[in-house]
């Protein structure tokens, strides 16, 4: 496990902690075994960090579903035993972890099957609307429901987006990153805009807020300029569980959805000792 990981893990237990768990302290010092179960159907997603949360407390923890595995309810996801203070002191932060995770991934695996069932070739990517202090878990749960994660940060990869372009011209923004990065994305709003982007040596054109007939248009255009197979074809904006079969048949190669973070729904969890 990355070291910026374990960090993050032992804060939300700092945090949620404090100073001691005044209740859990009423309690003789005794030993208890405990389950997670899953209370509706979804996919596991973060069993790895709930676990290390537990046995940082010296808990002992069983994985009985690892992540990725499907869960109906009343399925045992973990299993974990140590002195009652510890376990119940840590429940609450692990299963918050755990359930948010496993909703991503179990939002993102619905959406993936959409896009695959209408295009094979095309990927399901999150971005950064993640949950402040999350993004790194937030964006692995995206992985485990089988999309894939994009930008982590501002440093792994030159976006450039509507509100550069409202402080500097296209075409002087491309010259720049195209002389100091091998590989860019650039977000237009037009044809004229992707055909210059396609030019000036944009590694991805997203396609903001484009309706998929207009996706399919500019799509048309750079083929016949011969300009399609130099970049990727990302959309972005707008796109849901109920449109995104829409977008993918347009024959775009990448689909972008802040909502899946953004807007995620925990799994229904809950930790029974």
């Amino acid at each position: 496990m990355e070291s910026r990981a374990k960090k993050a893990l032992d804060s939300f237990l700092r945090e949620d902690i404090g100073s001691g768990d005044i209740t859990s302290r009423l309690l003789p010092n005794m030993k208890i075994s405990a389950r997670i179960v899953s209370r509706q159907h979804g996919i596991v997603s973060g069993t790895r960090y709930a676990g290390y949360i537990f046995t940082s407390r010296g808990c002992r923890v069983r994985i009985q579903k690892k992540d990725g595995n499907a869960v109906k309810p009343d399925d045992t996801i973990m299993t974990v035993s140590g002195p009652a203070y510890s376990v119940l002191s840590c429940e609450r932060t692990a299963l918050n972890l755990l359930a948010r995770m496993s909703g991503i991934a179990t939002s993102t695996r619905e959406v993936v099957r959409k896009i695959k069932s209408a295009n094979k070739k095309c990927d399901l990517y999150s971005t950064r609307k993640t949950a402040p202090g999350l993004r790194y878990f937030d964006k692995e749960a995206v992985e485990t429901g089988g999309g894939k994660k994009h930008r982590l940060r501002l440093d792994d990869m030159v976006m450039i987006k509507d509100n550069h372009l409202a402080v500097a011209p296209l075409g002087d923004l491309l010259r720049k990153a195209r002389s100091r990065h091998r590989k860019f994305e650039v977000e237009v709003e037009s044809l004229a805009d992707a055909v210059e982007a396609a030019r000036g040596g944009a590694s991805i054109i997203m396609l903001d807020n484009t309706p998929p007939s207009g996706i399919v248009r500019i799509i048309a255009e750079l083929e016949r300029l011969g300009l399609r197979r130099k970049v990727r074809i990302e959309a972005s904006g707008g796109i849901d569980k109920s449109n995104v079969t829409s977008y993918a048949r347009t024959g775009v190669d990448m689909i972008s959805i802040g909502k899946i973070t953004s807007s995620a729904s925990g799994l229904d969890l809950s930790l029974e000792v």
